[in-house]
């Protein structure tokens, strides 16, 4: 969550000096997040997700995955949009954790089901602890 939560107004692509658009513009941006991730170390895997915003993960992706030490971890995306695909909008954030295993990432679009980010999740072929 965004330590300052996104407006409507912030979210207005369409116009260049919204909070989103300045952000999106400068790649070093890094909006605050609000709270942490208790015991990142304990885990093994973890899915980070997000929407589609220029082509990209917002901003706000690159703080929290800054905000942690994802080596020896393994990270898979998946983000939402009503246009734009896949692409390499997780780029950055690969940059940012480059000490993690990658799995495919997913877009999911505004009609997808419970039962498509489940067939995607069993798709990774990943173990839960307890079957490993």
């Amino acid at each position: 969550m965004p330590e300052q939560p996104y407006t409507e107004e912030d979210l207005d692509y369409g116009n260049s000096k919204s909070r989103t658009s300045v952000e999106m513009e400068d790649p070093d941006a890094r909006p605050a997040i609000s709270g942490t991730v208790e015991n990142m170390d304990q885990y093994d895997v973890v899915l980070i997700g997000y929407p589609i915003w220029w082509g990209e993960a917002p901003r706000i992706m690159s703080t929290f995955i800054e905000s942690y030490n994802f080596s020896g971890k393994t990270l898979a995306a998946f983000c939402t949009s009503a246009s734009s695909g896949f692409g390499n909008s997780d780029s950055a954030l690969r940059s940012a954790a480059s000490g993690a295993t990658w799995l495919d990432g997913q877009r999911f679009s505004a009609g997808a089901s419970a039962d498509d980010v489940l067939d995607w999740v069993d798709s990774l072929g990943l173990v839960p602890a307890s079957d490993s």
